[in-house]
């Protein structure tokens, strides 16, 4: 996404906004390996919420990811 810095006196230079992703790695316990994921910070508080497995089972039903 593309938008514009403002400065005090109302100055506007062009700046990109960036995504916020991290690369992380998870343990799957159940197939007893680490996979690694670059996932968003909002990702990552779903992957906290509901557990890892049926995180990437949801985003593997909408389309986010092909296969873990």
């Amino acid at each position: 996404m593309v938008g514009n810095n403002v400065s005090h006196s109302k100055r506007r230079t062009k700046r990109k906004f960036e995504i916020n992703l991290f690369k992380k790695k998870f343990y799957l316990p159940d197939e007893d390996r680490w996979v690694q994921l670059n996932v968003s910070a909002a990702g990552m508080r779903t992957i906290n919420k509901k557990g890892i497995k049926p995180a990437l089972l949801d985003a593997q039903a909408n389309g986010f990811i092909d296969k873990f």
